[in-house]
């Protein structure tokens, strides 16, 4: 295997067991009002259990270790290839359709890693990811597992577009308004400066995206009202899809419901990129494949 196969799959893996507890309180927070008065007493009140600061990490940690190797891996093949092609230096334009190409080629994986996480941490009593895992399988098969793929590959391509956008323009700042020399301890701290602010920016970019992805795989295989989406109106006929469930979720709670988490979820975005891109520098400088390349400017 490649060394940014490696480096992305245990800097995903780190990444996930670092941000899941504020995960877990974007999750429930996307797919119902669960915390209408929004307290710090109501925050806390999401961990009723130890168990619950681990509460659907199962299925990520495996999934998104892989996602995160799958990413890296797409991006970097398919930035040289751009390039190549165009026959133009590394720049923003290119490194913003290598992450979008880069976070399609995860969907295969990511569509099922986050239906399992979503319901894991909606669930009510807490199930594990494994449970949920077969229960899908056996009630729907394979399909069901990529239910609300399109809204996911949708996300997850524009999402990575900034994502690396970000981190390649935020490092260019740095760069620029520092000295030449540079010592480990900057280094250190660029990284997880500029890998903090992508993870922000990937994040309110794709936002509404990811709130109708949410809402989309609550719904369960029975097509009833289930405490996944909390609604206390008539069951409907069936699932819905991408497009209805946005029209609905603006008829609740008009433009607003689109960023609820926002907060919540751009902490843990600063934090989880902050580490993961930190652990991911590393690991590619130990394997001696560091990142020196120049980024022009768009």
């Amino acid at each position: 295997m490649s060394a940014d196969f490696w480096a992305g799959y245990i800097s995903g893996a780190v990444g996930i067991l670092t941000g899941n507890p504020l995960d877990l309180i974007k999750v429930r927070l996307q797919a119902r009002d669960a915390l209408s008065s929004q307290t710090a007493t109501s925050y806390v009140r999401q961990f009723e259990s130890k168990s619950a600061l681990v509460t659907g990490t199962a299925a990520p940690v495996l999934g998104y270790g892989a996602l995160n190797a799958l990413l890296f891996v797409s991006y970097n093949r398919s930035e040289t290839a751009i390039n190549a092609a165009l026959n133009v230096p590394s720049n923003l334009w290119t490194t913003w359709f290598a992450g979008a190409i880069g976070g399609q080629a995860t969907w295969v994986v990511s569509t099922p890693t986050e239906l399992i996480k979503c319901r894991a941490q909606l669930s009510s009593p807490p199930a594990s990811s494994w449970s949920i895992a077969k229960q899908v399988f056996k009630t729907e098969g394979i399909r069901g597992l990529y239910f609300g793929g399109a809204v996911t590959a949708l996300r997850d391509s524009v999402g990575y577009g900034f994502y690396f956008w970000s981190y390649e323009l935020t490092s260019k700042w740095v760069e620029s308004s520092r000295q030449n020399s540079s010592t480990f301890s900057q280094d250190a701290a660029k990284v997880l400066l500029c890998g903090g602010l992508a993870g922000v920016v990937s994040w309110v970019s794709i936002f509404p995206l990811d709130v109708i992805k949410t809402r989309v795989q609550a719904q369960t295989f029975d097509a009833t009202t289930t405490p996944l989406l909390g609604s206390s109106a008539s069951p409907p006929q069936k699932r819905m899809g991408a497009v209805e469930v946005a029209r609905n979720a603006y008829r609740e709670g008009g433009a607003r419901v689109f960023f609820r988490g926002l907060t919540v979820c751009s902490v843990r975005a600063f934090i989880v990129n902050a580490v993961q891109w930190a652990v991911y520098e590393w690991i590619m400088l130990e394997l001696g494949q560091g990142r020196h390349k120049r980024v022009e400017p768009i």
